[in-house]
């Protein structure tokens, strides 16, 4: 069965320089990376987020219990500005999924908590993103699916290491 890449190797086959097997395996992953992002992106209409939201509270969820961070520990993990950081914890504040808090023991602390409704939209992204790569995955066995992750892995290492 023909697919897309096989089509666009077969028109550039002779006109370009290169080997076709590395073009067919670079090019799906271009491809399913544009569908995987296709997906993520519906699933956070569908709840209402923004990428940026969505990115801000899984950052906070990925803490667990109580689900805070300081707006600096936030800034370097998303690499933002102060500036970039304080604008979207407004944004995310006035949505009610986040809110700033003063500590106790250091008044100039300030403390980002994830809230319930945060959560609950953070929790129903991540299981529509769930079903979407799901489905992605569903035409490969489980032993494929371990072979091609082992096989991916082997070429991220590979890129990472050198």
């Amino acid at each position: 069965m023909e697919d897309s890449v096989d089509r666009h190797i077969a028109r550039w086959r002779g006109k370009a320089p290169f080997d076709e097997r590395v073009e067919g395996i670079v090019t799906r992953i271009q491809l399913l990376t544009k569908h995987v992002h296709q997906a993520k992106e519906r699933a956070l209409a569908e709840v209402g987020l923004q990428h940026f939201e969505f990115e801000t509270l899984h950052r906070l969820a990925s803490r667990g219990e109580p689900y805070r961070a300081t707006p600096s520990e936030l800034a370097g993990e998303l690499l933002l500005s102060p500036a970039g950081m304080s604008g979207r914890l407004d944004t995310l504040e006035k949505s009610g999924l986040v809110r700033r808090l003063r500590a106790a023991e250091d008044r100039r602390r300030v403390d980002v908590e994830l809230t319930g409704e945060g959560k609950d939209r953070w929790e129903a992204a991540m299981r529509l993103r769930g079903v979407a790569e799901d489905a992605m995955a569903e035409p490969l066995s489980a032993d494929e699916q371990d072979a091609l992750s082992a096989l991916l892995k082997r070429m991220l290492l590979h890129v990472e290491n050198a």
